[in-house]
């Protein structure tokens, strides 16, 4: 799988121009590719714990399955809703829209996020390949745990944006979410990393799957996650 610097950035915590300092004086292994930067992620973990940097986050998170079950993607997506034939023009509003229900937020919070999300820059889409982003604020915010949410959008047409693309595959597939935490953004952020890139969710979704079905697969992660902590006390 292969991430773009603003991934390598946000998973390390990093400024963009840390990345290419580390790419010019500290070996990072990358792809150039039209102009653009792209990162083999088994590479980079294994050039990060060569250097000490093991303790990852976001797209190079280890499993947290600890943490992993403080918050359910079923229970996030519930409160986000699934978006179908969603006209690519029409994704700013949507956007809009699902912070404007967000659960556990008040009014002024709802629009600080709505102001922060009309700002230039103010949405990373995170492109993780074959169609599928994971658009979510640039910046982060702290809500509180019983805030947040997780919304699916199928676009009708496909989305352009500015970052470069793993595999110039266009936009049509959209998890936007936004966590209670800072610390939460990052672990929500890896856990859809992993399912999207291990597990049924993305073939339910490109198949263009039930609400039921796709609740259902997010279900099965949260409980896997579950029962991976509870492994872990047993033992």
């Amino acid at each position: 799988m292969y991430l773009n610097l603003i991934q390598i950035a946000e998973s390390f915590g990093v400024s963009e121009s840390v990345v290419e300092d580390w790419i010019r004086n500290e070996g990072l292994p990358h792809t150039p590719d039209r102009g653009r930067l792209l990162f083999d992620r088994v590479q980079v973990a294994n050039w990060a714990a060569a250097r000490g940097l093991a303790a990852k986050a976001g797209f190079l998170a280890p499993e947290t399955p600890a943490l992993a079950v403080a918050w359910r993607l079923e229970t996030l997506m519930r409160a986000g809703g699934i978006w179908r034939d969603v006209a690519a023009e029409e994704v700013p509003g949507v956007l809009e829209r699902i912070i404007g229900a967000l659960p556990g937020a008040t009014p002024p919070i709802r629009q600080i996020l709505v102001q922060r999300l009309r700002s230039k820059d103010g949405v990373n889409f995170a492109p993780v390949g074959g169609g599928f982003a994971l658009p979510h604020l640039s910046s982060r915010v702290a809500l509180g745990r019983d805030s947040g949410s997780l919304a699916l959008l199928l676009l009708r047409d496909p989305l352009s944006v500015a970052a470069g693309l793993p595999d110039d595959v266009p936009l049509s597939r959209l998890f936007f979410f936004i966590a209670p935490s800072p610390r939460a953004h990052l672990d929500i952020l890896g856990r859809l990393c992993r399912i999207l890139d291990r597990g049924p969710l993305r073939e339910l979704v490109t198949r263009g799957a039930t609400d039921q079905e796709i609740f259902g697969a997010l279900a099965d992660a949260d409980a896997s996650a579950a029962g991976a902590v509870s492994g872990d006390v047993t033992r």
